[in-house]
């Protein structure tokens, strides 16, 4: 008799555990504590959504090691964009899943061994893709061409055409015929790339950097942590602009990442902006590339006035230096 209780009362403590973690623990739990602090008009310790998910699972996006010198002058043409964005996801490719490309590329004219050559890849991308405008006009309908072949795009294509409603990239993936279901990961991929590359800058260009993207040792943790954007030294009440036209889907304020915003640019690239003494926009927001969306400050987790900037592709954080063209465009460059 004295052992069934001692084992019912071990049961009870492990789920009060249980329950204690989750509630501390979790995204679940921190939206419940939120919402307590909100009703009864309290304070909170409760981690900000992005903590969660900082290292979230997902398609990996592959960021490739350095930008073409023809971008590292000037700001790239959509063209430009796309074709180098292909070029990085198709060098990423298993070689088997890249046989539908280079078969393409023949088909077009074009040396398919090109195709991934660091030096002759985004110039030879960019010619398959200019041939494929007649036919698949949308960025998406060509990239799902790129990756998938003609004969299976066009088939995607006339399916979602005739069901009616704006083309996505998603749609034209479930019309795939069979087969070919991994040919969109390596179509977002390229999406997504083109999209990161097209960003502009939040506060000015020369703004100093203060803390790098990369593991650091924390300014008030003490603990070596993963710093998953880059700190800008900007005064408190410095205009900060949106890098890509968007729509915010947060505008909220926590004791971490202070009064922050995150605004999503489609093709699975979202930016935060963390740190803000006053934001301007609320969630649900519609904003434009240059559009001011906060004033800068010291909100939060924080030493001093900065702008915490976050890049994620597919919901992973990456360096947005590795995206970052020149604003001006320099004498002798030449399109890719």
């Amino acid at each position: 008799m004295f052992a069934r209780r001692a084992r019912g009362l071990l049961d009870f403590t492990f789920a009060l555990l249980c329950v204690w973690c989750a509630y501390h623990h979790t995204p679940a739990g921190a939206l419940l504590r939120r919402a307590g602090a909100w009703a009864f008009n309290t304070r909170t310790t409760a981690r900000p959504l992005l903590a969660y998910y900082d290292g979230v699972s997902g398609t990996a996006v592959p960021v490739p090691d350095a930008l073409p010198a023809a971008l590292l002058t000037r700001v790239p043409t959509s063209a430009e964009a796309l074709a180098w964005g292909t070029h990085a996801a198709l060098k990423a490719l298993e070689p088997k899943a890249r046989e539908p490309s280079l078969v393409l590329a023949r088909e077009l004219g074009i040396a398919s061994e090109t195709l991934v050559d660091p030096a002759k890849g985004p110039a030879a991308t960019r010619r398959m893709l200019d041939a494929l405008a007649t036919d698949f006009p949308s960025e998406e309908a060509r990239v799902t061409a790129v990756f998938a072949g003609r004969v299976p795009a066009r088939f995607a294509l006339e399916r979602v055409d005739a069901e009616g409603g704006a083309l996505s990239l998603e749609r034209l993936a479930k019309q795939l015929p069979p087969g070919f279901e991994g040919s969109s990961v390596g179509a977002a991929q390229a999406l997504a790339l083109s999209t990161a590359l097209m960003l502009g800058w939040p506060v000015s260009e020369s703004a100093p950097v203060t803390s790098p993207f990369g593991y650091r040792v924390h300014p008030t943790l003490r603990t070596r942590r993963m710093h998953t954007g880059v700190d800008l030294a900007v005064r408190s009440g410095t205009t900060v602009t949106a890098v890509a036209a968007g729509v915010v889907r947060r505008a909220s304020e926590d004791s971490v990442n202070g009064r922050v915003l995150v605004l999503d640019h489609g093709r699975g690239v979202t930016t935060a902006y963390c740190h803000n003494s006053e934001l301007l926009v609320k969630a649900g927001t519609r904003v434009e590339k240059g559009q001011a969306i906060a004033l800068s400050g010291s909100t939060g987790r924080s030493t001093g006035p900065h702008l915490h900037y976050q890049l994620e592709l597919a919901a992973r954080p990456v360096d947005p230096f590795g995206f970052r063209t020149a604003l001006r465009m320099a004498d002798g460059a030449t399109e890719l």
